[in-house]
């Protein structure tokens, strides 16, 4: 018993040693989580945002077999987009989550949304400060972020 006594207080078990490791390991994570670039974290939000509003704008326009635009700018004051084409009682958002957001279509004046079930290779920059995404599409598959690494190649 004395012998077993001496092992135990020279050192630590390999359990012991994977245990705090791992604790070090969801520390780490979590400050690193904590620190992210909130303006990145704002622009991700608006990019998720816009691609689910324009899939629901697509998604109408195919159901109504109405032509739909999604255009940015209007002259309304407070509206940062709009879309045009669909019937008033359908009231989606006309404006951006964060006032400094500046977008651009690219290529276009408008998105053309439908009717048709293929609409086009269609894309828009969404620019927050020095940070920018690029929502498209192929023209069948939805509305949604590019990778970066094809963000940096498409833009001119």
């Amino acid at each position: 018993m004395a012998a077993s006594r001496r092992r135990r207080a020279h050192g630590f078990t390999l359990v012991e040693l994977l245990v705090v490791l791992v604790l070090v390991g969801i520390a780490a994570g979590l400050v690193a989580l904590a620190l992210r670039d909130p303006s990145s974290a704002r622009l991700e939000q608006e990019a998720a945002r816009l691609s689910a509003l324009l899939e629901a704008g697509r998604a109408e326009a195919r159901a109504l077999g109405l032509p739909v635009r999604f255009e940015l700018g209007s002259n309304v004051p407070g509206e940062g987009f709009r879309f045009v084409g669909l019937p008033p009682q359908l009231k989606l958002p006309q404006h951006w989550l964060n006032e400094d957001l500046q977008a651009e279509i690219g290529g276009a004046r408008a998105l053309l949304l439908g009717p048709e079930p293929l609409i086009g290779p269609q894309r828009i920059t969404l620019r927050l400060g020095e940070q920018q995404v690029v929502i498209a599409t192929d023209g069948l598959a939805p509305f949604s972020p590019l990778p970066a690494a094809s963000t940096d190649a498409a833009t001119p």
